[in-house]
C-alpha cells in the first residue's frame, strides 16, 4: 500500500503591489483617522467645552497658522516619501530574490546533471552540491525540490548485494560505487535531521519520499523526523544494517506501509514515537532482525495492523508503551520470533484484536501490564508458542483465561479463573 505524500501549497512567486494612487489615498486616509483619534482623545482628556472665538487674528496667531500649514505639507511629503521608499524596498527585495533564484537554478541544473554521470565520484559531487543548494535555497519550496531530487535518486533501480551475479567482479565494483553514493545521500539526510529545528540548515518539517527504495545499509540514527511526511512505503530492507537507533518520530506522518524486511538488520533501538502517526500496515517481516529495543511509544498512533511476521526476529524487549495507540490487530504471526520480553504496558491502548498466532514464538516473558488497555479480543491461537509466563500485572482483555488454554498459549497461574 502506498500513501501519497500530501502536496504542499506552492509559495507565492512574483511581486504584487497595489497602484501607487490607491496606496497614497489609503495612507492619507489612515493618517487623517489617526490624527482625528488623537485629537479627540486629547480634547476629551483636557475637558474642553468649545473653542474661544477670535474676531481678529494677530501676527502671532497668523505665524502659528503658517507653521501649521507648512507642517501639514511636510508631513504629507514625508508620508509620500515613506510610501515610495517602501515600494522601492519591496521591488529591490523581489529583484534580489529573483536573482538568487536564477543563480540557484543554474547551480541546481549543474548538480542534477552530475547525478546522471557514469562516474561515481562525479555523482558524489552532485550529491554534495545538491545538499549545499538545499542549505542555501532562498525559499522553502526550492529547498524541498533539492530534497526531492536526493530522495528520487535513492528510488532509482538498484541491485542489492544479495542479488548480484556470482563471480562478476565488474558488477560488484559497480555495486560498491553506487552503494557509496546512496549511503552518502542517507548520511546527509541524517546529518540535517539531527540539527535542531531552528537551525538555518535543518531539514526538519520537510517531506521525504523513500517509497519503494531498496535499503541494504544506511544510518538514520539520531535523526528527528518531525512535521512533514516521511514515506518508506513499499521499501525493501534486504541486507546490511539500517540504523534508526535514537531517532525521534514526532508529529507528522511516517509510512512504512507494505515495506519488506527480508534480510539484514534494521535497528530502531531507543526510538521515540511521540505525537506522530506511524503506519506499517501490510508490512512483511520475513527474515530480517528488526529491533525496537527500549523504544518509547507515547502519544502516537503506531499501526502494525495486517502485518505479517513470517520469519526472522522482531525484538520489542524493554519497549515502553505509555500512551497513544499501538495496533497489531489482524496481524499474522506464522513463523520467526517476536519478543516483548520486559516490555512495559503502562498507558494508552495496545491492540492484538483478531490477530492470528499460528506459528513461531511470541514472548511476553517478564513484561509488565500496569495500566491502560491491552486487547486480545477475537485473537486466534492455532499453533506456535505465545508465552506470558513471569509477567506482572492483570491479564489483558480477551485472553482465554477460563478452562484449558489453547495448545502453545502459556499463561501464568494467577490469570487462571
Amino acid at each position: 500500500m502506498r500513501a501519497p505524500l500530501p502536496r504542499r501549497r506552492t509559495e507565492r512567486r512574483g511581486l504584487r503591489l497595489w497602484p501607487v494612487g490607491t496606496v497614497l489615498m489609503l495612507a492619507f486616509t489612515t493618517a487623517l483617522l489617526v490624527a482625528a483619534a488623537v485629537f479627540a482623545t486629547g480634547w476629551d482628556l483636557l475637558g474642553a467645552r468649545g473653542l474661544k472665538p477670535e474676531h481678529r487674528i494677530d501676527s502671532k496667531t497668523l505665524f502659528d497658522l503658517v507653521k501649521l500649514s507648512f507642517g501639514v505639507v511636510a508631513g504629507a511629503g514625508a508620508l509620500v516619501a515613506l510610501v515610495v521608499a517602501y515600494r522601492r524596498q519591496r521591488v529591490d527585495e523581489d529583484g534580489a530574490l529573483r536573482e538568487a533564484t536564477r543563480l540557484h537554478t543554474e547551480r541546481f541544473t549543474t548538480a542534477v546533471s552530475q547525478l546522471g554521470e557514469d562516474s561515481a565520484a562525479v555523482r558524489l559531487g552532485g550529491v554534495h552540491a545538491l545538499a549545499g543548494l538545499a542549505d542555501d535555497a532562498p525559499t522553502r519550496a526550492l529547498r524541498q525540490t533539492c530534497i526531492d531530487v536526493l530522495c528520487a535518486y535513492l528510488r532509482l533501480p538498484y541491485t542489492a548485494e544479495t542479488d548480484l551475479p556470482a563471480d562478476d567482479a565488474a558488477a560488484r565494483h559497480t555495486y560498491l560505487a553506487l552503494r557509496e553514493v546512496r549511503r552518502t545521500v542517507i548520511r546527509l539526510v541524517r546529518d540535517h535531521l539531527r540539527l535542531p529545528r531552528e537551525h538555518a540548515h535543518s531539514w526538519q518539517d520537510h517531506d521525504f519520499d523513500f517509497t519503494s527504495v531498496t535499503f541494504d545499509g544506511g544510518d538514520f540514527s539520531g535523526a528527528t523526523f518531525s512535521g512533514g511526511t516521511v514515506s518508506f512505503s513499499g521499501a525493501m530492507f534486504s541486507g546490511g544494517w539500517v540504523d534508526f537507533r535514537g531517532a525521534t518520530f514526532s508529529g507528522g506522518w511516517v509510512d512504512f506501509g507494505g515495506a519488506t524486511f527480508s534480510s539484514g538488520r534494521v535497528d530502531f533501538g531507543g526510538v521515540t514515537f511521540s505525537g506522530s502517526e506511524v503506519f506499517l500496515g501490510w508490512a512483511t517481516f520475513s527474515g530480517s532482525s528488526v529491533s525496537f529495543s527500549e523504544a518509547t511509544f507515547s502519544g502516537s498512533w503506531v499501526f502494525f495492523s495486517t502485518v505479517t511476521f513470517s520469519g526472522g526476529e522482531v525484538f520489542l524487549g524493554w519497549a515502553t508503551f505509555s500512551g497513544g495507540t499501538v495496533s497489531f490487530s489482524e496481524a499474522t504471526f506464522s513463523d520467526g520470533r517476536v519478543d516483548f520480553a520486559r516490555a512495559t504496558f503502562s498507558d494508552g491502548m495496545v491492540s492484538f484484536s483478531e490477530a492470528t498466532f499460528s506459528g513461531g514464538r511470541v514472548d511476553f516473558a517478564r513484561a509488565t501490564f500496569s495500566d491502560g488497555t491491552v486487547d486480545f479480543r477475537r485473537a486466534r491461537f492455532s499453533g506456535g508458542e505465545v508465552n506470558f509466563n513471569s509477567v506482572a500485572g492483570e491479564a489483558p482483555t480477551g485472553l482465554p483465561t477460563s478452562g484449558s488454554p489453547p495448545a502453545g498459549l502459556f499463561l501464568p497461574p494467577a490469570w487462571s479463573d
